[in-house]
């Protein structure tokens, strides 16, 4: 059972509530609004934090996300409490890309498979830079060289 304090200046109550707003449990805090008592539910977010938990659609806030490819951009629709590895699964059915082919750069820097979205701070409609991983792109290009002239000792006239 975990005590949680928090500031009266947070929460308006009047004289005959604050009985009921006294009480603070594990998961819940009663506080009251208008007289009655109303239950707070507290959620911990992916980095450790314990917060109040956010009123919204179905506790799931769906952004959308511009991806720029250098010469075309998609816009991408995704759960503001997603990683950047599944936003790459999402973009690898989008552009043909693999997700282990693709770096996402976000504000100058590249993230992680592993990084959330809303904690590095991408909001609706920020924008994320897409680039082929180039030493996938070489070793590609090296692959099909291979399959295109199979060896460089063939004679090009017969005698």
């Amino acid at each position: 059972m975990i005590k949680l304090r928090y500031s009266k200046r947070l929460f308006k109550r009047s004289s005959s509530s604050k009985q009921a707003a006294s009480s603070c449990g594990g998961d819940t805090a009663g506080a009251g609004v208008g007289g009655g008592a109303e239950e707070i539910e507290w959620e911990v977010r992916p980095g450790g934090m314990l917060v109040q938990k956010r009123d919204g659609r179905g506790g799931e806030e769906v952004i959308v996300v511009r991806v720029s490819t250098g010469f075309s951009w998609h816009d991408v629709s995704i759960a503001a409490t997603s990683t950047f590895g599944e936003l790459k699964v999402i973009l690898s059915m989008v552009t043909g890309l693999e997700p282990r082919e693709q770096r996402l750069l976000f504000r100058g820097k590249e993230r992680e498979d592993t990084d959330h979205l809303h904690m590095v701070g991408v909001r609706d409609k920020d924008k994320v830079l897409l680039l082929e991983d180039p030493a996938l792109k070489d070793m590609k290009l090296r692959a099909l060289a291979a399959q295109v002239v199979p060896s460089p000792c063939q004679p090009f006239i017969q005698v």
